[in-house]
């Protein structure tokens, strides 16, 4: 093993001197270039919060494409944000052009995704395979618990997933659990797995889970796709390694070729497969997903993984002050068996830390967003500029609930997301169903969404047919008339589901725009009518979400960049097609991090942003609020009497700390509402290991003044008055409006008659056979021939009256 902090003089270090004057090599410090232009042995780049490693990694891929000639299609780099992954390729794509497009830069799950729709069928899958979330999951479970008469107070489907996801993590199946079950609870437990994996294949679907491990199942057991992707991938750069679990540290053995027990592989035909040149970057100080799977052991033991690894340390930071950083270093400080590194910065010392003690969770939001007015008011600071930190969702509310009364513009990432409102689901279920009729969970939650005349009884009736012949329930569907004691009434609505279904899905199959067919949706299920026929004031949010999902679904149709599945060939010659399957893709691997707010167009204030310390990691901003600071809050109450837990809170404050730029802010509460009651906790043991000359606290416990205390009525006198920024910024609704006028104008409504000839981008030439509705809900039935009578939304659908 060789460790590199500082130039020596082996060969690889002259060679960096010889270099210094070169255009990838510009602005790094040392260990940097080191690190870019290091070949060979297996490298781990420990970096340091704020030390450039997004700037290390992209140089890096720039070098082996532009020095050291490798092809862009042999470069896998694995992040763990979509958005992060998006930043990578945009800035090598600025370095090396347009040739960077082939290259793979992307999450663990996308990269899996795309691996198992080429590869999935050897394992009895369709191409196709729906992606479940949680809540399909969770739904898909209950279903299992139900079926297996488990008692629900004592197995909960939280509970149950929480247990399968560990067991996929550490790749354990079915089997390999029952077969170690050494009670009752986990052979119900084990059953329970067993049953889940076969309803999730008869479904042809996915957990997130299994996206990982049935990758790695499959590069185990068919040697010659693990080879194709070995040859392939002679380069693997993998970031954030520390926030690894067990089943991504397989994949990537399985990807390298780097084989811990018995070195390199052979392929197929007997010839040796060197292994990949790895680059791992990470921090062991940032670990702070365990409650994920994640083993910080990966990168502690990667010296011992590999004894001929090269280290290199980055400490310098280009972030934060020197005040942020030895602060941050004071804390970390106080874990044990960790590598010693010291942040360090030549950006000057710059402000204390401000600290302050509130009387209770309220007082303790008003004072940030009083200081949030005087950083705007007087500092020069922006709304976007400022970010509020809290250790768990739920102490959002507080600032919530005081933002709103002083008009501060804000966003909350990681609460309620977009894409779980029941409408965008419900919208969602719809668009896989069309790309997999197999999937049952999408298509149950459609079946009578909205109400169609389609009830339990009758689902029960279809479901009874679907398992006495052993087939889909979508296959039932189709053969509802032979299902035993359905009524007449429901058989008409079930048909009528039916026609409906494949009427859409044959616009898939032409390849028509994710857009015009999420339009048809809504249009044709009925969904959008009885929203918009509804006088309940939540409706009409729900279609403008609903008009935001189809403005998404344009904008991905709209841009070139290729999703997760594209095939290289096509991405190279510019020729890859945006279908629907591709747009579930994307929308199903959003992450909480790629959510943050960007400024509406014309206006460069932005909103603050409200997080938990968990979603933070990875991001900067300016000006930083630390809040909760109280034992039994941060650190968790669950991590005071265990101290691997309780390390990792403290690489959770590490993190939070180095979030900031320019300005910290910690706080913390006499007294804190829990469960409705008042609970008095001591301050934060992180508090104390602050370095006393570095924090300027503005009012302590012992300052119990009067002023600003909260009057528990409820009044808003406390909280002042809303501010002219909030007016203008804080409604969602008024951003859209303004989004919505911004936006591309739709096409331009054809007007046409039965008879009429037009041409269409994809299906060419057809007759017009009746057209329905008029100006912007004008839909036309045209026939196209061999393609068949498609329904067509004019609005958006690409003909051209001849």
């Amino acid at each position: 093993m060789s460790r590199t902090d500082t130039p020596s003089n082996s060969p690889a270090d002259q060679a960096l001197f010889e270099h210094t004057d070169h255009p990838l090599l510009e602005g790094l410090n040392d260990p940097q270039r080191a690190a870019v232009m290091h070949a060979g042995a297996p490298l781990l780049v420990v970096a340091g919060a704020g030390s450039g490693k997004t700037r290390v990694l992209t140089r890096r891929i720039a070098w082996l494409i532009t020095e050291r000639k490798a092809h862009p299609g042999s470069i896998l780099a694995i992040t763990f944000t979509n958005k992060a992954a998006a930043e990578m390729k945009e800035r090598v794509q600025e370095l090396v052009g347009n040739r960077a497009r082939i290259m793979w830069v992307s999450t663990f799950h996308s990269s899996c995704v795309r691996i198992l729709r080429k590869e999935i069928d050897r394992l009895g899958f369709k191409s196709s395979f729906s992606i479940y979330d949680a809540a399909d999951s969770k739904r898909l479970m209950t279903l299992v618990l139900r079926d297996l008469e488990l008692d629900p107070k004592k197995y909960q489907p939280n509970a149950v997933l929480h247990w399968v996801s560990d067991q996929k993590n550490e790749l354990r199946d079915p089997e390999d659990v029952t077969k170690e079950a050494r009670n009752s609870f986990e052979e119900a437990y084990a059953k329970a797995y067993t049953h889940y994996q076969r309803r999730l294949r008869e479904a042809n679907a996915l957990d997130f889970d299994d996206l990982i491990m049935t990758t790695v199942h499959l590069l185990q057991a068919f040697p010659d796709v693990r080879e194709n992707y070995r040859r392939r991938f002679r380069h693997v750069l993998v970031d954030e390694y520390q926030d690894t679990n067990h089943a991504q540290y397989s994949l990537i053995q399985q990807l390298c070729g780097q084989s811990f027990e018995d070195g390199a592989d052979a392929d197929v035909a007997g010839e040796r497969v060197e292994p990949s040149e790895l680059m791992v970057v990470g921090d062991a100080d940032q670990s702070i997903y365990a409650f994920r799977g994640a083993d910080i052991r990966n990168i502690l033991d990667f010296e011992q993984d590999f004894p001929d690894a090269t280290t290199i340390l980055l400490e310098q930071n280009y972030r934060s002050t020197q005040t942020i950083l030895s602060a941050a270093n004071s804390v970390i400080g106080n874990n044990r068996g960790r590598k010693p590194k010291r942040l360090w910065t030549d950006a000057g010392e710059g402000a204390r830390i401000v600290g302050y003690v509130s009387d209770d969770e309220h007082d303790e939001a008003r004072f940030v967003s009083q200081e949030i007015d005087t950083l705007v008011d007087d500092a020069g600071v922006r709304p976007a500029d400022v970010a509020v930190f809290y250790r768990t969702n739920a102490q959002s509310r507080v600032f919530e609930e005081v933002f709103i009364r002083t008009g501060q513009p804000y966003k909350v990432v990681g609460g309620v997301r977009f894409y779980e409102r029941k409408e965008v689901r419900d919208a969602l279920a719809y668009l896989r169903l069309l790309v997999n009729a197999d999937d049952e969970i999408s298509l149950r939650r459609v079946l009578n969404t909205p109400k169609r005349g389609i009830g339990d009884r009758a689902e029960a009736c279809v479901a009874a047919l679907a398992e006495r012949d052993r087939t889909t329930f979508w296959d039932a569907l189709t053969r509802a008339a032979d299902a035993p004691g359905l009524a007449t009434r429901s058989l008409r609505n079930i048909e009528a589901f039916v026609a409906m279904i494949q009427e859409l899905q044959s616009m898939v199959e032409a390849g028509e725009r994710p857009d015009v067919i999420l339009e048809s949706v809504l249009e044709r299920s009925g969904y959008l009518t009885e929203l918009e026929a509804s006088d309940d004031p939540q409706d009409g949010t729900r279609v403008e979400n609903l008009a935001e999902l189809v403005a998404v679904a344009r904008e991905f149709a709209e841009d070139p960049q290729p999703g997760p599945s594209a095939d290289p060939a096509e991405v190279e010659a510019g020729t890859v097609a945006v279908g629907l399957g591709d747009f579930l893709e994307r929308v199903a691997l959003v992450a909480d991090a790629d959510q943050i707010p960007d400024a509406p167009d014309g206006d460069d204030s932005g909103v603050v942003t409200l997080m938990t310390l968990h979603t933070a990691k990875g991001l900067e901003f300016p000006v930083v609020f630390l809040t909760g600071l109280e034992d039994g809050v941060f650190p968790h109450q669950r991590s005071l009497g265990d101290q691997p837990e309780l390390e990792e809170e403290r690489r959770l404050a590490y993190v939070g700390l180095t979030r900031a730029q320019k300005r910290l802010y910690v706080s913390r509460a006499l007294v804190r509402s829990a469960w409705g009651a008042p609970s008095h906790n001591p301050a934060s043991r992180f508090l104390d290991e602050l370095p006393v000359d570095l924090v300027d606290w503005r009012r302590t416990a012992a300052e119990q003044t009067r002023w600003g205390r909260p009057d528990h009525t409820g009044g808003s006198a406390r909280l002042g008055a809303p501010t002219e920024a909030g007016r203008r910024n804080f409604s969602s609704a008024a951003l859209r409006a303004d989004a919505a006028a911004k936006a591309k104008p739709a096409r331009e409504i054809p007007s046409l008659a039965p008879g009429d000839r037009v041409l269409h981008d994809s299906f060419g030439m057809g007759t017009v056979v009746a057209v329905d509705g008029v100006a912007e809900k004008s839909v036309a039935s045209i026939d196209f021939g061999s393609d068949g009578v498609k329904r067509l939304l004019l609005r958006y659908a690409p003909v051209e009256k001849l």
